[in-house]
C-alpha cells in the first residue's frame, strides 16, 4: 500500500522490535508507520473523551511485553485482556476487575486441562472452567459482562460444541462472537 504515517502504539519492548528487525524497521524508516510510545498504566486520550490504559499482564513475553487494555468512554469501560497465563500469577483481583468494568473480553482459549495432545502447562492460559470458578461468587448480573475470546482452535467453544455453550451461558458468562460490538456510551 506504501501507506504514509499510519499510527502504530506499541510499549517499549515491542516499539524496539520493530524499530531493529527486518522486516518491520523498514516500514519504520520509510515512515510508512509512525511508532507511538505506550507505558504500562499510562493512559492515552482520545477524541470523543474516550481513554485508552494499557497495562502489563503476565505471558510469555520472549519477544515484546503483553498487554491488557481499558477503555473507557465518560461513563462506561471495557476491559480487554485477549492474552494471559493463569489468573494467580497476576497481582490484580480478576473479581475486582470485574466488578470496576462495564465489560470484558477475556482470554478464552482452553476450556479445560487435556484439551490438547502435551502438557498444559508448557502453553499457559486461564481455562474457560477455571476462570468461571474463579467468579462464581460474583452475582449473575457481574458474570454477564464477562466475555470469552482468544479461542484455539481445539477449544470446544469455537467448535461450536453445545454442551460446552450451554455450560457457560448458563454460569452466567458470555461467548463472544465476530463482529459483536460493545457499546460504551
Amino acid at each position: 500500500m506504501n501507506a504514509k504515517e499510519i499510527p502504530v502504539f506499541a510499549m517499549p519492548r515491542m516499539r524496539r522490535m520493530l524499530e531493529e528487525n527486518a522486516p518491520w524497521s523498514q516500514l519504520v524508516t520509510l515512515k510508512n508507520i509512525d511508532l507511538k510510545s505506550l507505558s504500562d498504566r499510562e493512559k492515552i486520550n482520545l477524541p470523543g473523551g474516550f481513554t485508552v490504559e494499557p497495562f502489563l499482564v503476565p505471558h510469555r513475553d520472549e519477544f515484546s511485553e503483553t498487554v491488557g487494555f481499558r477503555i473507557r468512554s465518560r461513563s462506561q469501560s471495557l476491559v480487554f485482556i485477549p492474552d494471559i497465563d493463569k489468573w494467580e500469577k497476576w497481582p490484580t483481583s480478576l473479581t475486582d476487575l470485574v466488578r470496576s468494568a462495564d465489560h470484558l473480553l477475556i482470554d478464552g482459549t482452553f476450556f479445560a486441562d487435556g484439551e490438547i495432545n502435551r502438557p498444559m502447562s508448557e502453553v499457559p492460559h486461564p481455562f474457560v472452567i477455571e476462570t468461571m470458578r474463579v467468579l462464581s461468587g460474583l452475582p449473575r448480573a457481574e458474570r454477564s459482562k464477562v466475555h470469552f475470546i482468544h479461542f484455539n482452535h481445539s477449544n470446544p467453544l469455537v467448535q461450536g460444541r453445545r454442551w460446552a455453550l450451554r455450560q457457560v451461558r448458563s454460569a452466567g458468562f458470555g461467548v463472544a462472537k465476530v463482529g459483536q460490538r460493545f457499546v460504551l456510551k
